[in-house]
């Protein structure tokens, strides 16, 4: 029950595809997903034969105006490079409205730029942390006769790929599917044998494609099918994919995500992860190789094995508490691993208090206990730590806790574990709105 569940937190949390491909028995369990600029998919698209707007990145206003020159053209659109939807109606600390503006100069180019590059864009998605804007990405404008919505994802219900058209392109596309459901084509592709001509040639009449262009957007369709597979892409979205008043399909933007599981056979790929738009904790979660996720909660959690770090999350839950993450250190961590994980959960200036809860299976019980204690002493921690430690080398990993002469609170019992750190962290709350300083002196 508790891998069905950690499914589902891969799937709703993580932004994972969990399935069962081809139904071939290959079960796939995704982690969080590399996500690329535009100007990098735009990049991608255009070595694979698919045809985009002629543009460049810039990283600095002259080169903003630079780019604009070259392009040899008067209309241009100026994107700001933020890995984050609703570009279009955020806002730049400074005051700019819009993370993608219409110019009409070179000038104007290098103006707007400036007002983006070095700036926080702030977006529904980003929330009032914003994302900086390192690019922007300058593009020669075209005029589209119609707009069309497409992607490809992993769907478990068709068990592997599935082709996804609209004829409403351009509009956020998740409206149109609340308000419109029938105007959401989806077609299914197994995944061994590969995309068909007909089924791309099928999904584009059913889009709308007039009839003179319905293989040209098919073929479209079958490029960026085989740019999923070959980079091993969890999801390819163009929005929109657009019939161009010269007559030609043409994809305005791109946003392509890649499986983390296909980092090493994707490395060219993956050396060209941003980490300045994501969580500094994500960035050392991946050096460390832990699974972590930052939550709203007071109390940090460390435990191995994703079910078990879920029921912890939910006992803690059950006694009134909030976790402040979902930390999962895995079967084969080591000591180095442990202290990165503290470190992580500590950097989170709400952990009011720390559980750990270890089950020593293949994981060792005295490889935690070295690890908490090195953490400890390294990170001359002063809040609440209790311990759970059950399974392969308990009593050694008691015993070295013990001679630590570090004050770490041990409870065999995860119930009466979490009860207890639920207590010390409402201690530690109550404490610091009264402004009294109350600290748990761990060195004894």
């Amino acid at each position: 029950a508790c891998k069905c569940l950690y499914l589902v937190l891969s799937l709703q949390v993580l932004g994972g595809f969990p399935g069962i491909f081809g139904g071939h028995g290959i079960q796939v369990q995704q982690q969080r997903n590399l996500s690329l600029h535009e100007y990098l998919s735009m990049g991608l698209l255009k070595d694979a034969g698919i045809a985009i707007p002629k543009g460049f990145v810039a990283k600095t206003p002259d080169e903003a105006y630079s780019v604009a020159k070259e392009i040899g053209s008067k209309d241009l659109v100026v994107k700001a490079q933020v890995l984050a939807g609703g570009r279009g109606k955020g806002s730049f600390e400074g005051g700019l409205k819009g993370g993608v503006k219409i110019v009409y100069s070179p000038e104007e180019a290098k103006d707007i730029s400036s007002q983006m590059i070095g700036k926080k864009l702030f977006t529904k998605q980003t929330g009032e942390k914003g994302r900086i804007c390192n690019h922007v990405f300058i593009c020669e404008r075209r005029y589209p006769r119609r707009e069309y919505y497409f992607a490809i994802t992993m769907e478990r219900s068709f068990q592997g790929p599935v082709l996804i058209g609209s004829s409403q392109g351009g509009v956020n596309i998740e409206d149109v599917a609340a308000e419109n459901p029938d105007a959401i084509i989806k077609e299914p592709i197994d995944i061994i044998e590969g995309i068909k001509k007909e089924q791309a040639v099928r999904l584009a009449e059913k889009m709308g494609f007039p009839a003179n262009i319905v293989d040209e957007a098919a073929q479209c369709m079958m490029n960026l099918y085989n740019l999923f597979m070959k980079y091993d892409a969890t999801m390819v979205e163009i929005n929109p994919m657009v019939e161009d008043a010269s007559g030609i399909v043409m994809c305005m933007d791109a946003k392509i995500n890649f499986d983390t599981n296909a980092a090493y056979r994707q490395k060219e790929i993956f050396d060209l992860r941003d980490w300045s738009q994501e969580d500094e904790r994500d960035k050392d979660a991946a050096k460390a190789d832990l699974n972590y996720i930052g939550l709203d909660g007071n109390i940090g959690c460390l435990v191995n094995g994703a079910g078990l770090a879920m029921a912890t999350m939910d006992i803690i839950k059950l006694h009134g508490g909030t976790p402040a993450n979902f930390l999962d250190v895995g079967g084969g961590a080591t000591v180095r691993q442990v202290t990165e994980a503290f470190k992580l959960i500590t950097s989170d200036k709400k952990v009011l208090a720390i559980l750990v809860n270890i089950f020593g299976g293949i994981m060792r019980c005295d490889v935690i206990a070295q690890g908490i204690i090195m953490a400890v002493k390294d990170l001359e921690l002063r809040i609440p730590i209790v311990v759970r430690l059950q399974g392969t080398r308990v009593d050694d990993a008691k015993a070295l806790i013990t001679a630590s002469g570090l004050k770490i609170l041990a409870c065999d019992d995860l119930d009466e574990a979490a009860k207890m750190v639920v207590k010390l962290s409402e201690i530690v709350t109550l404490a610091k709105l009264a402004q009294v300083d109350v600290k748990f002196q761990l060195p004894i």
